[in-house]
């Protein structure tokens, strides 16, 4: 008798490919259009499935997990982070959580330094004024920025992608400071020729660009605060791949209108896709709709990890990539 495969639903489109996979291995319920789910969707999802595959735009607080039924064993993410996701509330029901970490660092180390050279050399302004066809030729004063060798890199975050920043900050020529909760092991501090700074404010007063590389956890929450901005220097560039939650959004809007601060590029931001329309204004800000882990390759790769944490899960044993809330 063929053993009863595992009820899976899934919230978002995902890649075809992985789709099929999922398709093949378990009793799995996919989504038709690429639309976040409502809270009383995700609530009947919970309720009937024994593991859920959520993504970032799916908040799972305690009242959902109070919610949940007796067959929801694992929230399988289909992510890296997981503050969408009340860990802790889920260990107490029984609930399994996992996520798919590594698969993303290449691509968000790649969209910080191209979120860099964009606000320091001005690409949007050179490309606006291409597309509306405004420009005249060359000129020696035109379109102004400043080089992004010999200047001073701060990375709030060593983890996997504060140090794959690193390396290609590292590659144009910076000059590598940084602040994390611990201290990077000497051979590795060698490698990347890399300052540790115990005081993020003594770092952050004295970087030509600062990026955010560090999760959104409480002791992370509003880590670049209004004080802490006003201690960068007025030729400084924030740069957010990140989490949003991490900078107090007004704060830097203000000092970013004010000329406190040079420029910004942000991936993420404070309220998801609720963009302050101040923000939105301002020329010497770049802002993209979460596109850091925007690859083919690298979606294909988170499913391909969820269907692993699923499949080991399935099979009796810890999924690999389970979140305990004692590592958030």
């Amino acid at each position: 008798m063929p053993t009863q495969r595992l009820s899976v639903v899934v919230t978002r489109r995902l890649p075809d490919v992985v789709e099929t996979r999922m398709k093949e291995l378990f009793d799995v319920t996919l989504r038709d259009d690429d639309t976040p789910m409502t809270r009383d969707e995700l609530a009947q999802a919970m309720r009937r499935a024994d593991v859920l595959v959520p993504t970032i735009t799916d908040t799972i607080d305690a009242s959902l997990m109070a919610g949940a039924g007796e067959r929801l064993k694992l929230i399988a993410n289909f992510g890296a982070g997981v503050d969408h996701i009340d860990v802790q509330s889920a260990r107490q029901r029984g609930i399994l959580v996992s996520n798919t970490p590594g698969v993303l660092t290449e691509d968000t180390a790649d969209m910080a330094m191209a979120l860099m050279l964009a606000v320091t050399r001005k690409i949007p302004q050179g490309l606006q004024e291409m597309q509306a066809g405004t420009w005249r030729g060359w000129s020696p004063l035109a379109n102004l920025g400043t080089r992004i060798g010999g200047k001073r890199l701060g990375i709030l975050g060593m983890g996997r992608i504060g140090q794959a920043v690193a390396r290609r900050a590292q590659a144009f020529g910076m000059q590598i400071h940084y602040h994390n909760r611990r201290r990077l092991r000497p051979e590795v501090e060698e490698k990347l020729e890399a300052t540790w700074w115990e005081s993020l404010d003594q770092m952050v007063a004295r970087m030509d660009v600062i990026s955010i590389n560090c999760p959104h956890t409480p002791s992370t929450f509003h880590l670049l605060n209004a004080r802490r901005l006003k201690l960068l220097k007025p030729t400084a560039v924030v740069i957010n791949t990140s989490r949003g939650e991490v900078i107090d959004e007004n704060a830097l809007t203000r000092g970013l209108r004010a000329g406190e601060i040079a420029g910004a590029g942000l991936d993420v931001f404070e309220r998801g896709n609720e963009i302050n329309p101040r923000l939105r204004e301002l020329p010497n800000v770049v802002l993209l709709p979460h596109m850091g882990s925007a690859t083919w390759e690298g979606r294909v790769e988170m499913g391909e990890k969820v269907i692993i944490n699923i499949k080991t899960f399935a099979d009796g044993h810890r999924p690999p990539d389970q979140v305990l809330p004692s590592m958030l």
